[in-house]
């Protein structure tokens, strides 16, 4: 053992240089999941601290007991608690304070005229509390609101909106209001609670414009006089409170909170990074081995040699895992410092483009430490345990050959393999998305195509570089020639340095298809669905925003040039016990703006105690025309309506329609999420936009769109996905070109006399380096074509599988302009890749090449 590892030692002296890559693979991979870990680890202790800044002087909180939830959403619907509560908790023993919470969703209207947030944190407006404790806010600058129209705003948005004390500006509530900021506040120490923007009224005006009557709040907040605890608060207030009204302590609204942002965004957030880290990882696991494949072949007759001189088959396996397993701790440790810097990185990084993360120190826990460091141990020395075993079963008559150049990878038992493998994944991958819809089968078939492209990677290598050389010979003549027969003398090689890329390029082209369809499937959708000119819309992407007016439809309604104009407005309530969100409308000019499809019954009649019900949903409550629904709505009331229509299509209507009669003595802070337009016959677009801007201009100034420009906002958040996830995988495609340089810079080390030799009979400098840069080249482009074929058929199955598991039809689409993009972004990299090998061989001395053994 310790022969074994002085072998180590003394090699990894010698031929440092030979695992450069190794260790950037290794550090780079090992980086990105310790900085994903950390960066999780932070933003769950900064969404505690900022949640527990926001209910630290609360010790109780009293709601309503009951909430409805509807699909996609982890935050649940209350009815409001009475205001007159208040009192009668006051006199509770061991209560010091109460004080109503009020709150509404509001936006501000900035100094330039535009809206403040609203791209994803909430936008939130309420009574500002008098109780210095009971508020989180703390006032820093003016006072506090005495007047109707008077408010207080965070400093932060203050900021953004280039507003001070003394300025008039609007409030969306959505209906708008003129307000006077007359007061800035800081919460937690902080200019606001991360991106939220906050703006306190009088509670009077809070009542008249964020609830449905007066006398009605979200929460009552209640401080424990000295001496009683958050529980036993709560134990003393339960009992004076009526039927249907709870009362919980601070701490687990607190962790409420945590709780729902946790499974509403971080662990999504979270579990994207680290799938990006198991890419990086994988692709990593291609360039290790092939790295040790290599310099344990380049070390054939060093081995042999020793196992001539009586090391045993075991001492020379443990020597090449020794020289793994310190490059692998060494890379590791180093990741580790890595990781803390991409964490910081993110964190800095994030908010800058939109991602509404609280401020906040790293935090660094043992496991987000331990668990990188194992990962990278384990990946490097499983990549190593194969070439370690071919080191430890080297002949000593090897000793006496010539180091044989690996040609490995073509063997008919391989093709076999392969073929088998890629017929498995189609038949399941078909029956997971077209016979039978699964999306884990049609997973499993996407994993088993990745496996059978990397199987058949050897034996393909040999056909695609020779048709994707074979210009080569002319373009470039005998330098041309000379690199195509590089990159075919070891398949198995070539196939080894281009599956990293090739898995890098297909994720990339897989999220580019998946992008591009789920724009088309927009597309599809307005076009489909929306039968309007203009639309009048709310942002699509986040909790942020007012929502648009109630009353906007109908003012453009009165416009000369508007043939009709329907608001569509959104309510939720229990559908025979199980929570569903509602589209509150005009049946009548719904119909009339929208392509429904097919309708059984009529919209005209639905008046206060009927609904419409999509055809898809009237499958799975097995009702009809005629039959009853109960609904049981925020406020405890429960009515029982009649189906009287059922309707094809519902992705912009939505599955449930009642009235704004029917809904009226049931709503809260009332709001329209979508306008839709249409002109009267010979109304041009520009002219009819203009008309109905200059009507909306009165509510607030929302952004009026064509068809086409609200299909397009609408997808918009689509392009910060995709933006987000090729920054990620970049990281994956530098560690593939690391593994492509180091690959060829180990080749040129095997190939020294040969190179001489070709210097020798007259190849020049420019010649051998352009057959280097060619060389790298031919084995980026089989890898990136691989990528792309393979991207686009997991693209198609992510889409038909997405199609299935949902209500709504997916468009599948191929952005020839992205994929060719990112095809010459895969040869320009291998180019890249190749430049500093060029040099290196270029560099060359012709005599000592020659002698090189």
């Amino acid at each position: 053992m310790n022969a074994s590892v002085r072998l180590s030692a003394s090699s990894l002296r010698a031929h440092k240089r030979r695992f450069a890559g190794t260790f950037l693979a290794v550090f780079l991979g090992v980086a990105f999941l310790a900085g994903t870990l950390v960066m999780g680890d932070t933003l769950r202790a900064s969404f505690d601290t900022m949640f527990g800044n926001a209910t630290s002087g609360t010790d109780a909180v009293v709601r309503s007991a009951d909430a409805i939830t509807t699909p996609g959403e982890s935050e649940g619907v209350r009815e409001p608690v009475a205001t007159d509560l208040v009192g009668t908790i006051e006199k509770v023993p061991g209560v010091a304070a109460a004080a109503p919470n009020i709150q509404g969703a509001g936006q501000l209207i900035g100094k330039n005229g535009d809206p403040i947030g609203g791209q994803g944190p909430p936008t939130l407006a309420g009574n500002w509390i008098t109780d210095p404790e009971l508020n989180a806010y703390r006032l820093a600058e003016g006072h506090a609101p005495h007047g109707s129209g008077e408010v207080v705003i965070d400093r932060g948005t203050a900021e953004r909106g280039d507003l001070k004390i003394g300025d008039t500006t609007t409030l969306r509530t959505p209906d708008p209001v003129k307000v006077t900021v007359v007061g800035l506040a800081t919460f937690g120490g902080e200019d606001g609670m991360a991106q939220v923007t906050f703006t306190g009224m009088t509670r009077a005006d809070a009542e008249k414009y964020l609830t449905a009557a007066p006398g009605e709040a979200a929460t009552i907040q209640v401080r424990a006089g000295p001496g009683v605890s958050q529980q036993e608060l709560v134990d003393a207030v339960t009992p004076v409170l009526p039927k249907g009204v709870e009362a919980i302590t601070g701490q687990e609204s607190a962790e409420e909170n945590t709780d729902m942002i946790s499974s509403q965004f971080l662990s999504v957030f979270t579990t994207l990074l680290l799938v990006f880290s198991g890419i990086a990882l994988l692709v990593a696991t291609f360039s290790i081995h092939n790295t040790f494949a290599i310099v344990v072949a380049q070390r054939t007759r060093e081995n042999a040699l020793l196992r001539a001189l009586g090391a045993s088959r075991r001492q020379v396996t443990i020597a090449t895992l020794v020289e793994a397993s310190a490059v692998a701790v060494v890379a590791s440790a180093a990741g580790l410092a890595g990781g803390i810097g991409i964490a910081a990185g993110l964190q800095a990084l994030f908010p800058a483009i939109g991602f509404p993360f609280p401020e906040g120190d790293l935090v660094i826990s043992a496991l987000s430490m331990a668990l990188p460091l194992a990962v990278g141990v384990v990946v490097c020395l499983g990549s190593a345990l194969l070439p370690a075993l071919r080191a430890g079963r080297t002949a000593p008559l090897a000793a006496l050959r010539e180091t044989a150049v690996d040609t490995s990878g073509a063997s008919r038992t391989r093709a076999v393999t392969g073929l088998a493998l890629i017929a498995l994944a189609l038949g399941v991958t078909l029956t997971g998305v077209l016979a039978s819809p699964s999306i884990w089968l049609a997973a499993t078939g996407a994993v088993l195509a990745l496996i059978a492209f990397v199987v058949l990677g050897p034996v393909a290598s040999t056909t695609a570089v020779r048709v994707l050389g074979g210009p080569l010979d002319r373009l470039r003549g005998v330098t041309g020639g000379l690199a195509r027969r590089n990159a075919l003398r070891s398949p198995k090689r070539t196939a080894a340095t281009a599956s990293a890329l090739m898995i890098g390029v297909a994720v990339v082209s897989l999220f580019t298809v998946f992008g591009a369809s789920l724009k088309a499937t927009m597309d599809q959708t307005v076009a489909r669905s929306f039968a309007g000119d203009v639309a009048i819309s709310t942002p699509s992407f986040g909790a942020g925003g007012s929502g648009l007016s109630p009353r906007l439809a109908d003012a453009v309604q009165r416009l000369p040039e508007v043939d009709t104009a329907v608001g569509l407005g959104r309510g939720v309530a229990e559908v025979d016990g199980k929570g569903r969100a509602l589209t509150v409308t005009d049946p009548v000019a719904l119909e009339r703006t929208f392509d429904l499809g097919e309708i059984r019954g009529s919209m005209n009649g639905l008046g206060t105690d009927g609904i419409a019900i999509t055809e898809n949903e009237a499958d799975k409550q097995h009702v009809k025309t005629g039959d009853k629904a109960r609904l049981t709505f925020t406020d405890g009331r429960t009515q029982t309506f009649t189906v009287r229509a059922v309707y094809g299509q519902s992705e912009l209507a939505g599955d449930y329609v009642i009235t704004r009669d029917a809904w009226a003595p049931h709503r809260t802070q009332d709001a329209d999420t979508l306008v839709a337009v249409s002109f009267k016959d010979g109304v041009g677009t520009d002219d009819g936009k203009a008309a109905v801007e200059k009507s909306a201009a009165q509510y607030g100034n929302p952004e009026v769109q064509t068809r086409d420009e609200y299909a397009q906002s609408a997808a918009g958040g689509i392009d910060m996905m995709l933006t987000l996830v090729y920054a990620l995988l970049a990281l994956a495609v530098l560690i593939a070109l690391l593994g492509i340089a180091n690959t060829l810079t180990l080749a040129i080390h095997e190939r020294t006399r040969e190179l001489g030799l070709l210097r020798a009979v007259g190849q020049t400098r420019s010649q051998l380096r352009a057959m280097v840069r060619w060389e790298s080249i031919l084995v980026a482009a089989f890898g990136t074509v691989g990528g792309l074929a393979l991207g686009a058929f997991l693209g198609w199955v992510l889409v038909e599988a997405s199609d299935g598991a949902s209500d709504s039809a997916f468009a599948f689409a191929m952005p020839p302009l992205q994929l060719t993009v990112v095809a010459l972004v895969g040869l320009t990299a291998g180019a890249l890749a190749g430049l500093r090998p060029a040099r290196r061989a270029a560099r060359l001395d012709v005599l000592r090449a020659i002698a090189t053994e």
